[in-house]
């Protein structure tokens, strides 16, 4: 008899449930937000994974979920661009403050002539992760990415080709000095030179098997590079040597 009331009393509470989900819309106060908004961290707080500044007050970061911010103002504040992807962004390279190319997940480039006000997908001929990347002007840059990928383009995006990098390592830093000098660097030590805009790349000692994650040239024969375990590695020949700094 007892089990017989209980079921009674659960049947009842689930008709009223029901008839309220069909009856009239509930008051606003209970409905839920319509809209999300970052209140802390501001602006947003999404992992942010690589960032360029083109003078002492103009920089755009990307980061994870298509997050770009910019600011004009050296950081003191930091404005959300509309990327218009979701794909993780893990390069940004601008060669003055209009003109940038930002690269990351399944070989999504996107490309701004206009400060990031509007961001164009471009064809990286790839859907392997690109992880940096580097122009020395408006139209010449190049990409590196997962499984030793390697893409170059002269013509701003337009068009970006394939290049033999001589090995399947994850490349995850990229800087070139100019159209035809650069270094590669990425997953267990892994440096590669080219002096002929990528037509060729050649394999370098680093002295170690830690991920290098990041590179940059000052000029054809001064860079360092970093990666994971406190990794530094300097060069003041081109690369021809590294040695590695405390």
């Amino acid at each position: 008899m007892l089990w017989k009331t209980w079921k009674a009393f659960l049947f009842a509470n689930l008709i009223f449930f029901l008839s309220g989900l069909s009856g009239t819309t509930p008051s606003s106060a209970t409905q839920p937000p319509q809209d999300w908004s970052w209140q802390n961290p501001l602006p947003q707080g999404n992992s942010l994974q690589a960032v360029h500044f083109v003078n002492a007050t103009t920089g755009t970061a990307v980061g994870d979920l298509g997050t770009i911010l910019r600011t004009t103002d050296g950081g003191i504040s930091w404005v959300i661009q509309t990327s218009g992807t979701t794909n993780n962004l893990f390069g940004v390279s601008f060669t003055d403050d209009t003109t940038g190319t930002a690269v990351g997940d399944l070989g999504t480039i996107l490309r701004t002539t206009d400060g990031g006000s509007s961001w164009v997908s471009q064809t990286s001929r790839t859907i392997r992760s690109l992880r940096g990347v580097s122009f020395t002007d408006d139209t010449t840059g190049t990409a590196v990415g997962d499984l030793g990928t390697i893409v170059r383009t002269t013509d701003g995006g337009t068009n970006w080709v394939n290049q033999t990098s001589t090995t399947m390592s994850a490349l995850r830093g990229v800087s070139f000095t100019d159209d035809t000098t650069g270094t590669a660097v990425g997953d267990f030590g892994m440096i590669l030179r080219t002096t002929d805009g990528g037509t060729s790349w050649v394999s370098q000692p680093s002295g170690t098997i830690s991920a290098l994650r990041g590179v940059s040239f000052t000029d054809d024969t001064t860079g360092t590079a970093v990666g994971d375990l406190g990794t530094i590695l300097r060069t003041t020949d081109g690369g021809t040597s590294w040695v590695s700094q405390p």
